[in-house]
């Protein structure tokens, strides 16, 4: 559409905390370790729940008294642990040899690898303990019951991973989602991946898809590499496979597309929009779209996710408050039904100001100084006046860093249409971002979210843009569901 900007969205849908072990006590509840005590001085101990001493395995070890004049660890004991089926050992020490129960009504057997059934096993919540749950770090459980404490996975599945590969299970690597499962089995982890358009079915353009260790200044925020999704080339300057294309102007590269029908019918099939800013134009058809639709089993004593997201559009500066500004949003279904609640319209990618003014996450979070808007130069917005822009200044711009050889780092880039000024007077490069954000919200643990992650143009499909997505990580707590600054 000639005359006109475009605005891009950025759509993630979500179809869907460990205790402490008690360390140092003995059968009186008194911390040992913490006791006053004459240096070289030896006493007997046990750590282990009151009744478990010298029932099957259990016995009790000696502890010394360290030179600080404080008991040392209690050498020697044996506490109880997860019943071991078949081993003919009373492992939890509860005076039973071998028995499969489900003690704590979390779905998993004592045979079928719940280390901690009951908290005579040693930790503090056992329906929080089995193979289902991820390893919540720092808090002395073995969470997943694999048989070692605090041993979170190493967020290295995504190295040497092709920049412009096929496997939509690759692009859940890329963000540290790396273990996998079936509908079949109990763990958690990415059930199923593919890329399809926003109204659920059909084959976006490969080149809108990369992995990357890098996008111009920007870096990773996990691992090795961040899944990009682009309304254009998801490539910086130089990069290939995909190659480069320039953001300024764009062109229509995809098919069109609906829009997510559930985020339109609660919006009442309206776009959301920033305050202060004309209402989006063009309809509901999503211009140039890609999603990506993940599967997910949530761990069993998971609560909220989190995962790290950055923007970046070609309608930075002059067409920032129009009726074409971009969009970026995150959309959850779960069956989370907790406090705080998800947003009732499921997207989690929009900014609530000090006020409870309410930004979706794009371009528009340069207007009114939001704050998270930041990878930038600082001046004029929305100088395309004749469109229907509404006149701007930003101050929050922090530098322009990330966007050296980007493509968005271009200055005084000429006009592309009738009306484009192409840029805003000093205010000269060709686009901007938000830098690293942080999107959360809450889900139900085991169960089985679906996650769909898209962008797409509104109105047409020139000025392109850019979400960069990482760091994916579960969290034993809730989370306040929205988007803010990393």
């Amino acid at each position: 559409m000639i005359g006109s900007a475009r605005a891009a969205a950025f759509v993630l849908l979500v179809a869907c905390g460990p205790t402490s072990k008690n360390h140092g006590d003995d059968d009186t509840g008194v911390d040992a370790q913490q006791q006053a005590c004459s240096p070289g001085a030896t006493q007997a101990c046990y750590t282990g729940a009151a009744g478990t001493q010298n029932v099957g395995p259990c016995v009790g070890g000696s502890q010394t008294c360290d030179a600080s004049g404080y008991w040392g660890p209690c050498v020697g004991e044996v506490v109880p642990k997860g019943e071991v089926c078949g081993n003919t050992l009373d492992d939890n020490c509860n005076g039973t040899v071998d028995e499969d129960n489900d003690a704590d009504g979390d779905g998993f057997r004592t045979c079928g690898g719940d280390c901690c059934d009951a908290t005579t096993d040693g930790c503090g919540d056992p329906q929080l303990v089995n193979p289902g749950a991820f390893e919540a770090p720092g808090n002395m459980v073995d969470d997943d019951c694999d048989g070692t404490v605090d041993n979170t996975v190493a967020a290295s599945c995504d190295n040497g991973m092709t920049s412009n590969s096929n496997n939509a299970m690759d692009y859940a690597k890329a963000m540290e989602l790396c273990q996998t499962a079936t509908t079949q089995d109990t763990k958690w982890g990415v059930i199923s991946a593919r890329f399809i358009l926003p109204s659920g079915s059909g084959t976006p353009n490969a080149n809108q898809r990369s992995i990357r260790p890098s996008f111009g200044g920007t870096t990773v925020k996990g691992g090795s590499s961040f899944a990009v999704l682009s309304t254009g080339h998801a490539a910086a300057m130089s990069q290939a496979n995909p190659s480069y294309a320039a953001f300024q102007g764009g062109s229509v590269i995809g098919a069109s597309s609906t829009m997510p029908s559930d985020w339109l019918a609660a919006n009442n099939n309206n776009l959301p929009n920033a305050p202060g800013c004309p209402e989006p134009n063009g309809g509901t058809t999503a211009y140039d779209p890609i999603m990506l639709e993940l599967k997910i089993r949530t761990p069993t004593n998971a609560k909220s996710f989190k995962l790290a997201t950055n923007f970046f559009s070609a309608e930075y500066p002059e067409w920032v408050c129009s009726a074409f500004n971009d969009f970026f949003v995150v959309l959850l279904d779960s069956a989370w039904n907790g406090t705080p609640a998800n947003p009732a319209d499921k997207n989690l990618a929009t900014y609530t100001s000090p006020n409870n003014q309410k930004y979706p996450v794009g371009v528009n979070l340069a207007y009114g100084n939001t704050g998270l808007f930041t990878v930038c130069k600082n001046g004029q917005t929305g100088c395309a006046t004749t469109s229907g822009a509404v006149p701007g200044n930003i101050t929050t711009c922090m530098g322009t860093g990330e966007l050296a050889n980007t493509g968005f780092d271009v200055t005084n880039p000429s006009p592309q249409f009738t009306n484009d000024p192409g840029y805003c007077g000093t205010n000269n490069q060709a686009g901007g971002g938000t830098g690293w954000l942080v999107t959360s919200g809450n889900v139900k643990g085991g169960e089985i979210i679906t996650l769909r992650i898209a962008i797409w143009d509104t109105s047409d499909g020139y000025y392109d843009s850019v979400s960069l997505i990482d760091n994916f990580e579960w969290s034993v707590d809730a989370s306040t569901p929205g988007t803010v600054i990393f």
